[in-house]
């Protein structure tokens, strides 16, 4: 069975994001971690064996750490291109020579 993954954006307090980082980086089940610009400070790939566990460190670690101020989830529904999909093996290497 697939795992559940989500991405996580996260607000975080300025003079802590150092800490945040940290504390996120020690996470199991953060697959990536990104610092961006934009409308949130984090963007985190996690995944989960089901809706429970993720509600779990949601609720029980990720929101925990000092300086996360809040979080904003998207549960991936199909993955349609990426890492985590099988389309790209299916195509043929290019040569150069096109």
């Amino acid at each position: 069975m697939a795992r559940l993954l989500a991405f996580v954006d996260i607000f975080v307090e300025s003079p802590e994001m150092d800490n945040v980082v940290a504390a996120l980086s020690k996470l199991e089940n953060l697959e990536e971690l990104y610092e961006v610009t934009g409308e949130f400070d984090l963007v985190t790939l996690v995944s989960a064996n089901d809706i429970e566990e993720f509600r779990d460190v949601l609720k029980n670690r990720i929101m925990k750490i000092k300086g996360v101020k809040s979080t904003v989830s998207s549960v991936v529904l199909k993955a349609h291109k990426g890492a985590r999909t099988n389309a790209g093996s299916a195509r043929p290497k290019s040569t150069g020579a096109e």
